[in-house]
This record gives structure tokens, C-alpha cells and sequence, in this order.
């Protein structure tokens, strides 16, 4: 308890505000993306439409071997996300405390001088985010692990004919926890874009607004305005 006021009491206001853009950006533009998604087309929201309609081929597939070897790539992006994250969590542990960590930033020349005790709340900054990422790509890689189980448990194509199976149903189903995976996995990454954010505290406050204004604008960009976007919904 005592640590903590004395952070509050040294860090300075424009720090503070700093800081508070940060998490103002990360969770607003996260709201702001749901909510505009509503309204047009986003990358998460257009590849979801190919996942449902992936899992209506799939009902129709007698032999589903290449949905799983697809299914068992997917869930290689997130597995190796969480194992770069530990070796991550693992050297910010390390740094955390570390004299000569915090004299190397110093020597920096446009680097803003600060206290020992500052530069281990921006690494404990660092390691919370990572820390989350690692939540959440771990998260991602069940939900697939759960999609692949729902394919794995489909009935045969000639099931659906037969018993007169409701294909759309299972394809809502499948296609809808996939998509919650690649949402999962997004939130990681998107961890992982602000932490350059983050990053650039070390250097001054001012950096670290305008880096989070960069990574909220490249986010932006990338989930509204891509080439790739465009392509899929041509």
C-alpha cells in the first residue's frame, strides 16, 4: 500500500494523463470496433462469415480430414503467440528491479530522466499487458480445441439427408465458436500492438500518447480499410 502511493504521489500529472489515454484507447477503440461493426463490414466480422459458411461445407463433406488439418493450423497462431509470451513475461520479470535496465534508458538522450521506482511501474506496465495477452491467446487455442471437437462430432453428410438434419443450425453453431477463437486471438494481438505503445513511456509521456494514437489509427486502418477487406467482401 505504501509503494503504491508512493508511485501516485511521483508520478507526475502528464504521466498520469498518459496513462490514461493508453487504457482509454485500448478499451474505447475495442468498444468502438464492436460497435462500428455493427454498422459495416470488419475484418472479424467477414471472416466469421466464412467460417459459418466453411461449416455448412462441412455437412456436406464425407471425409472431413482436411477440416482438421485446417482446424490444427488455426490453433498454431495462438499456441505460438502464448509460448513467445512467456519467454516475454519471463525477461520482464527479470528486468523488473534491474538497476542497469533502468541506467541503460537513462543514458538514452531523448529519454525523460526518472526514478528507479518509475521505470519498474512502466515494466510492471509491460508485464501486465503481457500477462493478459497470454489470457487470452490460451483462451483462443481452447476454442478451437471446442471447434474442432464440434466437427469431429458433426454426423455424415448422408446423416443430414437422411434424418432431414438442420444444417444451418450446426453451421451457426461451429461457425459462431470459431469465431469467438479468432476474437480471442485478435484481443491478443491487439495486446501485443499496444505494448509498442506502452514501450515508448520509457521515453517521454508525450511518445507514449502519440504512440497510442498510432496504434489505435493502424488498428483502425487494417480492420475497416484493408486491402484484405476488400477482397473478401468483393
Amino acid at each position: 500500500m505504501d509503494t503504491a502511493l508512493t508511485v501516485i504521489r511521483l508520478l507526475p500529472w502528464f504521466d498520469w494523463v498518459a496513462l490514461l489515454a493508453f487504457f482509454a484507447g485500448w478499451v474505447g477503440y475495442a468498444w468502438f470496433a464492436r460497435q462500428l461493426a455493427n454498422q459495416r463490414p470488419s475484418l472479424l466480422a467477414s471472416t466469421n462469415r466464412v467460417r459459418r459458411e466453411w461449416m455448412l461445407q462441412v455437412t456436406h463433406r464425407e471425409v472431413r480430414v482436411i477440416d482438421g488439418v485446417v482446424l490444427q493450423n488455426l490453433s498454431t497462431s495462438p499456441s505460438f503467440f502464448a509460448s513467445t509470451t512467456i519467454l516475454i513475461v519471463g525477461g520482464l520479470l527479470a528486468v523488473l528491479g534491474s538497476n542497469s535496465a533502468s541506467d541503460l534508458v537513462r543514458e538514452i538522450p531523448f529519454a525523460v530522466r526518472t526514478s528507479g521506482l518509475l521505470f519498474d511501474t512502466k515494466v510492471a506496465l509491460m508485464l501486465a499487458i503481457f500477462v493478459y495477452a497470454f489470457f487470452r491467446f490460451t483462451w483462443s487455442m481452447r476454442q478451437y480445441t471446442f471447434g474442432a471437437l464440434m466437427v469431429g462430432a458433426a454426423p455424415d453428410a448422408s446423416q443430414f439427408l437422411e434424418q432431414d438434419l438442420p444444417r444451418d443450425a450446426f453451421a451457426d453453431r461451429a461457425g459462431r465458436v470459431l469465431g469467438l477463437a479468432a476474437e480471442t486471438f485478435n484481443d491478443g494481438l491487439r495486446a501485443y500492438y499496444f505494448s509498442f505503445a506502452a514501450l515508448s513511456w520509457f521515453l517521454s509521456p508525450l511518445a507514449f500518447m502519440m504512440a497510442t494514437a498510432g496504434v489505435v489509427y493502424v488498428l483502425y486502418q487494417r480492420e475497416f480499410h484493408s486491402d484484405v477487406l476488400a477482397v473478401l467482401n468483393a
